[in-house]
This record gives C-alpha cells, structure tokens and sequence, in this order.
C-alpha cells in the first residue's frame, strides 16, 4: 500500500492546546517534525490564537443576527466597535466550575459547550486549508489542576468533550500540558534523564517530573515513566490580578465610602474583585450590576474613582486596560521599575489612570502565590520520593516563567546549569502534535 501524502488526512497528526489565554494548533509530519499553525491578519502571522470571543448583533433581511468573531478577530472586532460587542475573554476557567451552567449573549443562551464549539469553529475557518478536512483523532492538552474555586475535573472534561466531538473529532486523548512540553523537550537528550517540566499558562501553574530513556520503547521509540504531577490554580491572571488589585483599584473607588441613613459605609468589594478577574468582565456589564454601582455612586462620599469604575464597565474598557496591565507586567521581567500608563477617550469620557510599580513591590504583591507554586513543586518532588538533586533537566515554559520572581524559585532549588528555556508558548502544542503522531498515543494519556 503506498505512503500516504504529507497532507492526507490519514497522515495528519494535530494537537491542540487550548488555553486560558491563548490557543495553538501544531501539525507534525511523517517526518517527526512538528509546526504551529500560522495565522495570518493585516499582514501580521500569530503563532498563537487568542482565547477570546467577540459576539454583536447585525440587522438581517427579516431579524437581528448573532455573528461572532475569535482570537485576534475578535479583538480587530470589540477595538472598533466596542458598545456593540460582548467581549469574553479567559473562558477556559469556566469549564470546571459546577456553577456556570451558561450565560445569555444578545439573548441566546450559551453553555460552554456551545462557547468552546463555537470558538474551535471559527479557529478552524481562519486557518483555511490546513483545517479544511480534519483527522478523526485528536490530542489535546488539559491541566493537572483545572481553575477555579473547587474545580470538578470530570464536568470539565465531558465538556471538552462535547465540544470536540461536535466539531468533527471522534476520538480524544488528553494530555497533561506539562507532559506535552516534557514530550516535546525530550526529544533533543541524548541520554536518559530525570526532567521536570513547570508550565506556566494563564490560568494554572502544572509541574510534572517524568524519567525519560530515548531509544529504549518499543521500536527504539522514547520511553518514559510518569514519577508525580502536580498543579496550582495561580498563574498570570493571578498576577495581572495583584497589579490591578494594588495599583489601579485604588483608583477605581475600591473601598469607597458612601452615606446609608446615618451611617458610613463600604462599597462591597465584590464588584472590584470580579471586576479584577479577566474572566468576570463580561459578566460585569448586566443591568443589575450597573444599578448598583450607580446607586452607591450617588450616595458616595469619595465619587471620583467610583465613577471612573463605573466608565470603564459602561464603555468595555476591561480589554485595553488588560493589555496595559499586562504589559507592565512584561515590563517588569527586564526593568526594575513599570510604567503602567491607561489612557481611554470618548463620548462623555476622558479617562487617564496611571502608576508606577516597583518589581520589589510587584514581588511583594505576589508572594502568597509564589509560596502555592513552591509548594506545587515540592508535592511533586515528594510524590516522586526525590530531592531536587536527583532532577537531571528542569524545562520552563509558559508566559509566567519569565517574571524574575518565580525563575528565581527554580534557580534556588535546582542546579541554574539545568533549567531550560523555550517556545515559552509552542511548546505544549509541539508535545501534543508528536505525541499524535506517535505509535501509541494513548500511552501518554493522563490518568
């Protein structure tokens, strides 16, 4: 029987890793090598897809139609015309949560089936032919520890697999993120090795250490024993979050004060820290919240931050004041010291939040989840029953991993001339795509 072509549908191999704040697609080749799928808009190629939604309303010949864009589309989308679009960004953290059951967009209801479904679709359409036809088996990776406050992990993986399987897949196999990326690293040694691999993702921090013996499965394939898995649910949302909470919130009219009869009072502080989770902000802008927040504005004592709060849910300010967050947050990773400058005009509005953040006092902020994610390593160094000197190869991948402060938990606790770097955000999509095109897949599948 002859060799199937590179891009027959027999010989396609694909990963996917869907994340909490972005999505890739990587394909390898009878060859063994693997490639992210690109995608291409205004003449910009992203290797990642961005986990976001944008949903609007359109006039149609006889009703109103829901349209809706995703990744870098949907964010092209909401920055035009952003009163028009309910924007969600960080979803995946819905997807173990009991209590989201669905959410009403322009008056359809959504569960996040639907959400998930409707996102792989409108990835695959942007990736044209390469998507065009797709393979029955896929390989998509999940984290140890989903998000969420009490996370169910079997919810979250019938939904995936709902998803999936409406899309066209038939068969699933899930795959620690952490294991991908250990997969994916593991083919350049040499020789056997103890590794562990720390993924840092948006939403979760996962830790897996793995023994690797290339050349020693079957058919000189590379064998592997799974030693501990571990994960926490503090990654870069969590530390987005600390920087909204200590430089901006306090601008925002967090702990206000406002007048009840004869007393002085807080305003609550749920609205802030929902507002303060990417994942809440586009449950924030509901006529209930927002006649709320008005009331507690007219009673307010100190009204200048609690109307700025009020402004930024009106008119979807959340995106671009993430991204101002975010990038200082970059920033920090090389300089000492952050500007974080917001600048946002419109109808009615002028609005310029500002702060200066030192990395000693983001390294402050942030020191309660720097101790969950030492001690995610040290469960999984204990479940393996090894010291950190018996770790051969430490692999970092993710975001996350370069803020100083956690690069610094691994440098105190491993050999520096161990720990690895690299395709920070490829790397899962790599190990799952070679892991699809490995000759039992199913042997890597998590447990």
């Amino acid at each position: 029987m002859p060799k199937p072509a590179p891009n027959s549908l027999e010989s396609l191999a694909l990963g996917l890793d869907f994340g909490t704040t972005n999505t890739v697609v990587a394909m390898s080749s009878d060859d063994g090598q693997a490639k992210v799928l690109p995608f291409s808009l205004d003449g910009d190629t992203h290797a990642t897809f961005r986990s976001a939604m944008c949903f609007w309303d359109e006039d149609g010949d006889a009703a109103r139609d829901l349209r809706f864009e995703a990744g870098p589309w949907a964010i092209e989308r909401f920055i035009d015309d952003p009163l028009d679009c309910r924007f969600l960004q960080s979803f995946k953290t819905f997807a173990a949560s009991k209590s989201f059951t669905e959410t009403h967009i322009h008056g359809k209801k959504f569960t996040f089936e639907d959400l998930l479904t409707a996102f792989i679709e409108k990835l695959r359409a942007h990736a044209g032919p390469a998507l065009a036809d797709l393979p029955l088996q896929l390989v998509a990776g999940r984290p140890v520890a989903f998000a969420g406050v009490n996370p169910n992990e079997t919810l979250a993986l019938e939904r995936y697999e709902q998803a999936f399987k409406r899309v066209g897949f038939a068969e699933i196999t899930y795959v620690y993120e952490p294991v991908a990326a250990a997969y994916f690293f593991a083919q350049r040694l040499t020789k056997a090795a103890t590794v562990l691999v720390a993924d840092f993702g948006g939403g979760t921090s996962d830790f897996s250490i793995i023994r690797f013996e290339p050349g020693l499965g079957e058919g000189g394939s590379l064998k592997s024993i799974p030693l501990a898995h571990s994960g926490v649910a503090v990654a870069g949302d969590v530390f987005d979050y600390r920087i909204l909470e200590h430089a901006i919130l306090p601008q925002l009219g967090h702990r206000a004060r406002f007048k009840s009869i004869d007393k002085i009072l807080e305003v609550p502080t749920h609205f802030h820290h929902r507002f303060a989770q990417w994942n809440q902000l586009a449950l924030m802008k509901s006529p209930a919240v927002m006649r709320d927040l008005r009331e507690y504005l007219r009673y307010a004592i100190e009204r200048d931050g609690l109307a700025k709060f009020i402004t930024i849910i009106e008119n979807d300010l959340g995106y671009p004041l993430y991204k101002a967050v975010a990038d200082a947050k970059t920033a920090l990773s090389s300089s000492p010291t952050a500007t974080l400058a917001f600048r946002a005009e419109g109808m009615g509005y002028d609005l310029a939040l500002d702060a200066t953040i030192e990395r000693a006092a983001f390294n402050q902020w942030i020191a309660d989840d720097l101790q969950k994610i030492e001690d995610a390593v040290d469960e999984a160094l204990g479940e393996a029953k090894l010291d950190a000197t018996d770790i051969d190869r430490v692999f970092l991948t993710g975001g996350t991993s370069f803020v100083p402060a956690v690069r610094e938990i691994f440098d105190q606790r491993f050999d520096p001339k161990k720990i690895e770097t690299g395709d920070q955000l490829e790397s899962i999509a790599y190990g799952l795509a070679l892991i699809a095109r490995s000759e039992n897949p199913a042997a890597w599948r998590s447990k």
